[in-house]
This record gives structure tokens, sequence and C-alpha cells, in this order.
């Protein structure tokens, strides 16, 4: 079961990382990054714990 309290929808997690939706899409399509869908609506959903790290790569850079 997911808890969501622990995920961001894609809004909310490019505005996170500083970068638009359509990058966070495109990351998905090259396994950059993990997506998850809520069972219901299939909405896309970041967990907060990998935006962090993603995050940590694009600081270093």
């Amino acid at each position: 079961m997911l808890n969501f309290n622990d995920y961001l929808k894609i809004r909310d997690a490019a505005k996170f990382l500083g970068v638009t939706e359509s990058t966070l899409r495109n990351w998905q399509r090259a396994r950059k990054i993990k997506v998850y869908k809520t069972p219901l609506n299939l909405h896309r959903l970041y967990k907060k714990e990998e935006l962090e790290k993603v995050l940590q790569e694009i600081q270093e850079v």
C-alpha cells in the first residue's frame, strides 16, 4: 500500500527539482527516475526520497 505522503505528483516533483514536467517524463522514459502510478487513476507519482537523491545529483553538476 502506498503512503501518499511519501510521494509527489508530477507538477510538485518538477517544482521540487526545478525542472519541467516534460523533463520528468523524459527521465522516466530514459529510466533515469522511477515513476509510480496510483491504482485508480494512474496519475504519476514520484517518491520524495528518490527525488532528493536526484536533486543532490543535479546540484553536484
